[in-house]
Parts: structure tokens; C-alpha cells; sequence
């Protein structure tokens, strides 16, 4: 008797944001080399050419350039790809921003614009996925990138820490509600990860602060590829039997 590979995505089309770099891109590679066929959405156009390229089959993917705060754009793509691929089987809400700030320098607007971006944005982005023909009536699996700062905290994370912990708190409501139509809602917290976004940080520019961070981390930093694996589990039916769940994907950042 032959036994399925519960981590293969024949069948499946996936929708991640964010591809153009860094977790979105390695969750793009290793999709597509499980089966799927993938909807890669990103700001940067020529980037996520990229990330099409090094996919090993392009012409089973499609790529949008849309920023995840452009809610109209991110309608009309949505429905223009299912109009013309079909229905999504799942979500992967790489896009967001970081950011390393003291309270008393954070603005109204830097405030207004991080919540949109990854609060709101990402919610959006699942609603209009959700609408009537949109999403495989099969169900399938929604992943939310949250991080460890949205379960610890630390300094100059005020504002960061208030966005993920929102999705957070939001997938577990999320999940309840779409149960019902076998749609399965998770997070995932990952820790530092080696990424074009990290290395922008404040604490990648000087090499005590970098240290600091590493030390946090008892197995070092972590690779893109890290998440994408764990991203590969949640959206699979590996974790049919998972939701309203936050995976810890840290190098050991909180068992300090």
C-alpha cells in the first residue's frame, strides 16, 4: 500500500505575499517544488521576476506587483487571479515591515502606518480571499508571519511588538470562525532570521549590537528556509489537525 506525502501541494494553488525576498522568496522555491501552484504577490516588481525565475517552473506561476497597503489593488488581483487560475487553497501573510524605536519617537503616522501594513493589510488581503469562489470549498490552510516580539518583548519594540501581537490574538478568533468550512488559521514566530530586512536593521549596523542579538539565539540566527519549512507544514495537510495555533520557530530564543 502506497502511503501520500502529506507535505506535496499537487493541486494546490497558493497565494504568498512578500515573495520578492527573503521568507516569502524561500516559501515561493519550496512550494513550488512540492507541487504548487503558486500566486506571488510583492512591491518589487523586478524582485519578484527573481523569485519566478529560480522557482525551477515559472509559466505554473504568476506574479502581481502590489503593495499589501493598496487594498483596491489588492482586490483587483485577487480577483482577476481567480478569475483566470481559479481558487486559492492557501495563504502564507509574508509582507511587513520591522523597526527598532523608543515610544517617545514614534509618531502618529509611523504608528498608522505599521498597524495598516501588518495588521490590516494582511486581514484584508485574507477577506478578499475568503469571498464566495475564492477559496478551494475543500477548505485548505491560512498562515500568518507573526514573531517572538509579539509573545516577549524588548527595547524599541513597543511598536513592532503591538502589530504581531495583533495577529496573533487575531488568528486564534480567525481560526473558530472559518473551522466550519475546513479552513485552518495559524501564526508562526520566528526570531531574528538573516534576511534583507534584518540586515537593515538598526542592530545589523554595528557589531556589538549584531552580537547581542546572536547570543539571544542558542542555535544562531535563523535562515529564511527555516520558515518557509515550518510554513511548508502549516500549509500542508501534514497539519490537517492544527489551528488557532502560533509555532515558535526561535533557535531557542525563549527557552532563555
Amino acid at each position: 500500500m502506497s502511503i501520500q506525502d502529506p507535505f506535496q501541494l499537487f493541486g494546490k494553488q497558493i497565494l504568498i505575499t512578500g515573495a520578492s525576498s527573503g521568507i516569502g522568496r524561500a516559501c515561493a522555491v519550496l512550494f513550488a517544488g512540492r507541487g504548487a501552484s503558486l500566486c506571488l504577490l510583492g512591491r518589487d516588481r523586478n524582485r519578484l521576476k527573481e523569485t519566478l525565475s529560480i522557482t525551477g517552473n515559472p509559466h505554473n506561476h504568476h506574479a502581481v506587483s502590489v503593495d499589501i497597503t493598496d487594498y483596491e489593488g489588492i482586490a483587483d488581483a485577487v480577483r482577476s487571479v481567480t478569475q483566470e487560475r481559479g481558487p486559492f487553497s492557501g495563504i502564507v501573510n509574508c509582507a511587513g515591515i520591522s523597526t527598532t524605536l523608543p515610544l517617545n519617537a514614534t509618531t502618529e503616522e509611523k504608528m498608522d502606518h505599521f498597524i495598516k501594513t501588518n495588521v490590516i493589510g494582511p486581514l484584508s488581503l485574507t477577506k478578499q480571499i475568503l469571498r464566495p469562489g475564492n477559496f478551494a470549498p475543500e477548505g485548505g490552510s491560512i498562515v500568518f508571519i507573526s514573531s517572538i516580539m509579539g509573545v516577549a518583548g524588548d527595547k524599541g519594540k513597543t511598536l513592532y511588538s503591538l502589530t504581531k501581537g495583533a495577529i496573533i490574538s487575531s488568528v486564534r478568533s480567525l481560526a473558530i470562525e472559518l473551522a466550519g468550512k475546513s479552513i485552518r488559521v495559524n501564526a508562526i514566530s520566528p526570531g531574528v532570521v538573516d534576511s534583507p530586512m534584518s540586515r537593515k536593521a538598526v542592530y545589523s549596523q554595528a557589531d556589538e549590537a549584531l552580537n547581542r542579538i546572536k547570543q539571544l539565539h542558542p542555535l544562531g540566527l535563523g535562515e529564511p528556509i527555516d520558515v518557509a519549512n515550518a510554513c511548508l507544514f502549516l500549509i500542508s495537510d501534514a497539519s490537517k489537525w492544527i489551528t488557532g495555533t502560533n509555532l515558535i520557530v526561535d533557535g531557542g530564543y525563549l527557552a532563555r
